[in-house]
């Protein structure tokens, strides 16, 4: 039985939020001059999830490598909250914000302004090396700004052992992190992914998550596709699915539907 996190997802076997990967904002070294570009190609993938019927949408500037470690420039966070409104617009299921590396206040912003459901938070509690440097968990200063702004129906999901990191310091155990994840650090949901973006998730380590998280949520962040999809019912409360959607399985590339079809066929 799935512990949904929100409302809309209560009838559903195993939920599905599909990325939409910003290409790169202004400011980003990758830029390529024509901000018309960036929306449309937005739109089409929001479009293509969820005509093929996702359950959920999460927005992240996945172009803007490299990413800045925490907060982002007040345009970045403009330019997504703008982006993302065109998306709650446009498409009525829950929305949620990433704001890359981990600006999780940035994140929150933009949700709060565009009515979005969640936000996505790498690191919330403790610290971890990264490809950015070391970056340091803003729960505290997360749940607070949550509560000034009144904003407590915007749930945050966080990620423990998050790819593309290391602990800083001796590892501790798995368990305790979860614990202090969702106990000390308001996580209302826990994502277990692989070692980084479309790597698969250890099925032991979605166990050992799901058994140590209480009654919050434990969605699957990365490696999810139409193949092994099945394997997580009953296992995860939910999945985020990024890669395997696009075309020829690129991150990069745009959204393919037919394979948003596939992966949801297969658990309609």
């Amino acid at each position: 039985m799935i512990r949904p996190l929100l409302a809309e997802w209560a009838d559903r076997v195993l939920p599905v939020i599909g990325m939409l990967h910003l290409l790169p904002l202004p400011g980003s070294p990758r830029f390529a001059g024509d901000r018309d570009a960036i929306r449309e190609r937005l739109l089409a993938d929001a479009d293509a999830l969820a005509a093929g019927g996702v359950d959920g949408l999460m927005m992240e500037n996945f172009g803007d490598a490299p990413f800045l470690p925490e907060a982002l420039p007040a345009h970045v966070v403009a330019n997504m909250a703008v982006l993302a409104g065109a998306v709650r617009d446009r498409i009525g299921l829950p929305l949620g914000i990433n704001c890359l590396r981990n600006d999780a206040l940035g994140a929150l912003a933009v949700a709060h302004a565009v009515g979005g459901a969640f936000i996505r938070v790498n690191v919330l509690c403790g610290a971890r090396v990264t490809d950015q440097g070391v970056i340091e968990g803003p729960a505290d200063r997360l749940l607070r700004e949550r509560a000034r702004l009144g904003a407590g129906a915007i749930r945050i999901f966080a990620d423990v052992d998050v790819k593309h990191s290391a602990p800083l310091g001796t590892p501790r155990p798995l368990v305790d992190e979860v614990a202090d994840l969702v106990e000390r650090g308001g996580a209302d949901a826990v994502v277990v992914s692989g070692s980084g973006t479309g790597r698969p998730t250890d099925a032991n380590q979605i166990d050992t998550v799901r058994g140590a998280s209480g009654m919050a949520p434990v969605w699957v962040g990365s490696g999810v596709d139409a193949a092994g999809i099945a394997a997580l019912i009953g296992r995860a409360d939910g999945v985020i699915v990024g890669s395997s959607l696009k075309h020829d399985g690129e991150a990069h590339a745009a959204v393919d539907p037919a394979r948003v079809h596939d992966l949801v066929a297969r658990l309609r």
